[in-house]
């Protein structure tokens, strides 16, 4: 039933999120030292989930799925920069707080949301589409979230970059594991060459923990800071459950895309907040307390979005 796959799907975002948020509530973990777990989650084990996601599919399927990942891609992007743009004229965010908060909106919870949802509806098959947009993620998004960073970063220490210094900064923005991992997973599906039952397995092992440890270090995170709701927080919450699958109807309306690939592309777009905004402010020592609040608030909220989503789509 509809109903009993989106409680599959959000309880147990909730329980890893609340059991992290406890475990640092009540220091069994350190919520101020956490760079051990970022490190794990986006150096290793999300990166390997990625690449043993994209590079085990068949070439007939990585190419049926080009169409997802553009539409996916194009979704984000436009949401990404609508954002961005909207903050940094109407407020007084920052270049790099304004560019982890429209990650944090424009990208997802596919790993613990959008995976077990499809998982549910269409088998093991379902996690294929899944690796495909968060491929497409890390592709389209993440690179540029992070060189705007790497560029902040150093303009806040006085340093005016030139134009080699700019290229240093997009060349360690896009070779970071969890940018370069699914690429390469997708060349080497595309290139026809088989993963291996041991590389996957080996993959695999490490790639499982991702979305589990990714969300209890997101709870964890949360437990240090406060819960904000202001005007912002609403708008995020808007712009992440409501406008971003509505984006992703426009685009799939005016993209030539198979029905069955429109539907998952707009289910994708439904699923809320993602975690990466939180995880590379960690990563950056920046403030992360309006993104950690977007999150919480966008993935209770998705609740009823997530409802309506799969009951207009697959009912």
């Amino acid at each position: 039933m509809i109903s009993d796959a989106i409680v599959m799907a959000l309880a147990p975002v909730f329980f890893v999120l609340l059991l992290g948020y406890a475990a640092g509530k009540f220091r069994i973990v350190d919520n101020r030292e956490v760079d051990g777990f970022n490190s794990l989650v986006m150096d290793f084990a999300l990166p390997a989930a990625l690449f043993a996601a994209t590079a085990s599919a068949s070439r007939h399927q990585m190419i049926e799925q080009a169409p997802l990942f553009l539409v996916f891609g194009l979704t984000i992007l436009i949401l990404y920069a609508g954002w961005y743009l909207a903050v940094r004229t109407f407020s007084d965010v920052s270049r790099s707080d304004a560019s982890l908060q429209a990650l944090t909106i424009g990208l997802p919870n596919l790993a613990g949301v959008g995976l077990p949802i499809l998982v549910s509806m269409n088998g093991p098959t379902g996690a294929v589409p899944v690796a495909v947009a968060l491929a497409s993620g890390s592709v389209f998004v993440s690179p540029l979230a992070l060189l705007i960073v790497e560029i902040a970063a150093s303009k806040a220490q006085g340093v005016e970059m030139s134009a080699g210094q700019i290229l240093t900064a997009l060349r360690r923005a896009v070779t970071k594991p969890v940018v370069v991992a699914p690429t390469l997973g997708i060349l080497f599906s595309v290139s026809g060459l088989e993963l291996g039952r041991l590389a996957d397995a080996c993959l695999s092992l490490i790639g499982n923990a991702a979305a589990g440890v990714a969300l209890f270090l997101t709870g964890l995170i949360l437990s240090a800071q406060a819960f904000r709701l202001d005007w912002k927080i609403v708008a995020a919450t808007a712009a992440s459950d409501i406008i971003r699958p509505l984006l992703a109807v426009a685009v799939v309306f005016f993209f030539p895309i198979s029905s069955a690939a429109g539907k998952t592309a707009i289910l994708l777009a439904a699923a809320p907040s993602g975690f990466f905004g939180i995880l590379f402010a960690v990563n950056y020592r920046m403030d992360y307390a309006t993104v950690g609040s977007m999150v919480v608030a966008s993935t209770a909220f998705s609740i009823v979005t997530m409802a309506i989503a799969i009951g207009l789509l697959f009912h």
